[in-house]
């Protein structure tokens, strides 16, 4: 686990492992709202080279509604965000933790909601491992 989310390397090739994640993430009711090649961003607004990297922004519907109807201005927090980038001849697979996001708002109203998503996201983390 990183500071602000589970972080697994992954020995697949940076496609597999967008794929694999993918997958893992609908399983527990996540679905990719935004993609962000970083890659060809970079490219496109620096001419210059980078590795291969997507910002994804995922949303579970039945979380995001919860959340946004406690607190309108958590809407500033999603989505979600799961990185993935080729380093060192792997994949690295970051998912942010809801907990991270939430702790400095310390509002009872979200903490149901922050540990659920917690625990979903935690489980895409430990199923995209094997």
């Amino acid at each position: 686990m990183s500071e602000l989310g589970f972080q697994t390397i992954l020995n697949l090739s940076y496609e597999a492992a967008l794929e694999k994640v993918t997958a893992a993430l609908k399983t527990e009711g996540f679905g990719v709202l935004t993609s962000i090649d970083v890659r060809e961003t970079m490219k496109k607004k620096l001419d210059v080279d980078f590795r291969k990297y997507s910002i994804l922004g995922v949303c579970n519907p039945p979380l995001a509604h919860k959340a946004l109807t406690a607190r309108p201005d958590v809407g500033l927090l999603l989505p979600c965000n799961v990185i993935v980038y080729e380093q060192d001849g792997g994949t690295v697979v970051n998912i942010i933790d809801p907990l991270s996001m939430t702790n400095f708002i310390q509002d009872v109203a979200l903490d149901p909601v922050a540990e659920e998503a917690r625990q979903r996201l935690r489980r895409v983390a430990d199923a995209i491992r094997v």
